[in-house]
């Protein structure tokens, strides 16, 4: 039988780290098996050279890759997928994209002063600066004349229906999970790191949309409650020194400590030692940090936004609150530091859940999407 030729344009591939090199090493190595020919081609391969000099010499080895494919499937709508998709119209291949953010509205928040929440961000246009225009334009025009598009949870097939992408070609297939094998106790990696009393954790690149702010300053109100409670940020990003300020400002600096960037072993076992993990942001298009959490076997409080809604069941498998509602999140805080039989059952049910997000449905999924 003829094998369906797939050249895979990602961002990321190993040694590199990051979620796209998983996913494409995941399918250069599974799907040979299901009937395809896989090749990569790898931005990062070409990360050394100036801006606009690489994405030129970036279409050029897409273009000469792709000339025997079948499809070009590419992982993101900007810095690969433009290129891609001027390759794939050239070649006159089929174009499929994988999109799990909106690329314009992380940077616009980042460098850009946009404060909008992504859900009113993905509906507008002319109000924002001239370089989150144009961004917005690009992944715009890429998802527009894809063939098909992929995401990894029904909330950003919402999002990227709000650019005005027809819904009808937008599948979603939840991304697959590997539980992280970890041994050792809560006790024994409480010991390890010398933590003591009752411990809060909450991770992620140190970003606006994260809500460690909030976290924060919520921290003296909590501890006045639970006096022996101690919160960890493990991360990097630019809000690094306003966060500094926040805690200082809250008067908090024996309540919070930042972490910093760690290891993804190291995180593991400071996820594992803690009573509770926290993430109160405005965004997420599916978090697998929940779901190593959840393997980790530490309850969650987290938001209802993004796909944390397809991840945590609520009062379940974790507690969805809004984000930044300071008062559910103390409520919900407070509750499952103080009720140990239930932080206790949403563990159990978390376990559960993880069930749904195995290797074997995304491979099928995915290759029924890429024979179409």
């Amino acid at each position: 039988m003829k094998k369906t030729k797939v050249l895979v344009a990602t961002g990321l591939f190993p040694p590199q780290v990051g979620g796209p090199a998983t996913y494409s090493s995941l399918l250069l190595k599974e799907l040979p098996k299901r009937g395809f020919e896989i090749k990569i081609q790898s931005f990062g391969w070409v990360i050394q050279y100036p801006k606009i000099v690489r994405h030129v010499i970036y279409f050029f080895k897409v273009l000469f890759s792709g000339i025997t494919a079948d499809i070009i499937y590419a992982q993101d709508p900007v810095s690969v997928g433009l290129p891609a998709l001027v390759a794939a119209r050239l070649l006159g291949k089929r174009f499929y994209i994988k999109i799990v953010g909106d690329y314009a509205w992380e940077q616009g928040s980042q460098r850009a002063g946009v404060t909008d929440l992504l859900d009113q961000f993905s509906t507008e246009t002319d109000k924002y600066p001239f370089l989150v225009r144009m961004l917005k334009k690009v992944q715009y025009f890429v998802a527009s004349h894809a063939d098909r598009i992929v995401v990894p949870s029904k909330y950003l097939k919402l999002i990227i229906s709000n650019w005005g992408v027809d819904p009808e070609k937008i599948t979603v297939i939840y991304n697959a999970f590997h539980a992280p094998h970890f041994s050792g106790s809560k006790e024994e990696h409480r010991q390890k790191l010398g933590w003591k009393g009752t411990v809060l954790i909450s991770a992620g690149r140190l970003v606006p949309w994260k809500g460690f702010d909030t976290l924060i300053s919520l921290m003296p109100e909590i501890a006045a409650e639970v006096p022996d409670v101690h919160l960890y940020i493990a991360g990097n990003g630019p809000d690094k020194d306003y966060l500094e300020s926040k805690i200082k400002e809250a008067e908090a600096q024996k309540l919070v400590t930042l972490l910093g960037g760690v290891k993804q072993d190291v995180l593991f076992g400071q996820i594992k030692a803690s009573d509770l993990f926290v993430l109160n942001t405005s965004y997420e298009g599916l978090s697998h940090q929940l779901l190593e959490v959840m393997a980790l076997e530490t309850p969650i409080v987290t938001t209802r936004a993004g796909g944390n809604v397809e991840t945590v069941d609520d009062n379940d498998s974790g507690f969805l609150v809004g984000y930044n509602d300071r008062a559910a999140l103390k409520t919900a805080i407070l509750k499952l530091i103080t009720d140990r039989t239930l932080a206790d059952k949403f563990v159990e049910n978390g376990k559960k859940k993880l069930d749904f997000f195995g290797e074997e449905r995304m491979l099928s999924e995915i290759s029924s999407f890429l024979k179409k």
